[in-house]
């Protein structure tokens, strides 16, 4: 197949554009490069099934030739990212969806949505299921994600409902591994990097709140077989294992020898408390489910950090 992968150059993109090289298709990679890095692709710049375009998917996209799939995942994906370009945020997941969408119809060409946990708010329902509707604050200053990514299934579904269009949604839970930003603001990279330069982890309330993390490559395995083989509902991609923030803190000291301790500031406005996949459907449809312990990811991933220049 021919698949079109917006966010190449990004954490998972990049990841993504791998599998589906090793997978014998060819990819053509866009990416606007707004907080993708060329770093993250420059070990298959040559390759002669890869084609990298530096575009906007926000404004007209066209791609040459046949395309068989179009996998959206351009668009800031961290709580500093999305805050700091607000606008950018709500124009990828409307008009860049949009637009995507607009490429796969003209090309009769399966989509598949980079959605998100973030649909789900700060959930009162736990574990969260693809039925549940979620909790969000609209005009928080969390909503240009949330609500961006919520638009985004509606509209792939109005394009599978009206034009017969060949649609599938990823919810993606917390992912980390190698390729993550130093300065992105995630947990898992914001504790690694600490860890590594002796300072102290900084952890934001008490540390009770929980998150699943997802290593790389399960999250991107899942993908892929739902690009496969799943369907039109939206479906959870994620590691059911749950931990605090502080549990994942001592965790990463352990991990690193370090000797940081902790310190503790104030819950950014409408952090979730706690958030865990409910994979069901992911296993029953997929026959998917992860494999990497978080200790064996967190290995990986400070193995990463340690040979990149650290801020």
């Amino acid at each position: 197949m021919r698949i079109v992968v917006t966010g190449a150059a990004g954490f998972l993109g990049s990841h993504l554009t791998d599998a589906l090289l090793e997978g014998d298709h060819d990819v053509v990679g866009i990416d606007n490069l707004i907080t993708g890095s060329l770093s993250n692709i420059e070990h298959i710049r040559e390759h002669p099934r890869f084609m990298f375009l530096q575009r906007d998917v926000s404004t007209y996209i066209a791609v040459d030739g046949p395309v068989d799939g179009v996998m959206h995942f351009a668009s800031p994906a961290s709580p500093i990212d999305y805050l700091q370009l607000p606008i950018q945020t709500l124009k990828v997941g409307s008009l860049g969806t949009h637009n995507c969408l607009g490429l796969a119809k003209a090309k009769g060409a399966r989509f598949l949505l980079a959605s998100t946990s973030e649909v789900y708010g700060d959930p009162q329902v736990h574990p969260q299921p693809e039925s549940y509707w979620g909790h969000v604050n609209p005009i928080g200053p969390r909503g240009v994600y949330d609500e961006a990514k919520r638009f985004a299934e509606a509209m792939t579904m109005a394009y599978h409902r009206y034009h017969g269009l060949d649609t599938r949604i990823v919810r993606i839970f917390n992912t980390y591994g190698p390729r993550m930003r130093a300065s992105d603001g995630r947990v898992v990279s914001n504790f690694i990097v600490q860890a590594l330069k002796g300072e102290p982890l900084t952890i934001y309330g008490e540390g009770n709140q929980s998150r699943s993390f997802c290593y790389v490559d399960d999250e991107i395995e899942g993908i892929v077989r739902l690009f496969e083989r799943g369907d039109e509902a939206p479906t959870n991609i994620g590691n059911p294992h749950e931990f605090t923030v502080r549990e994942l803190a001592d965790i990463v000291v352990r991990l690193t020898g370090t000797a940081s301790q902790v310190t503790f500031e104030s819950l950014p406005v409408d952090d979730p408390k706690q958030r865990r996949p409910d994979i069901s459907r992911a296993k029953s449809l997929l026959d998917w489910e992860p494999t990497v312990s978080l200790e064996e990811g967190l290995l990986k991933t400070i193995d990463y950090f340690r040979r990149i220049q650290l801020p």
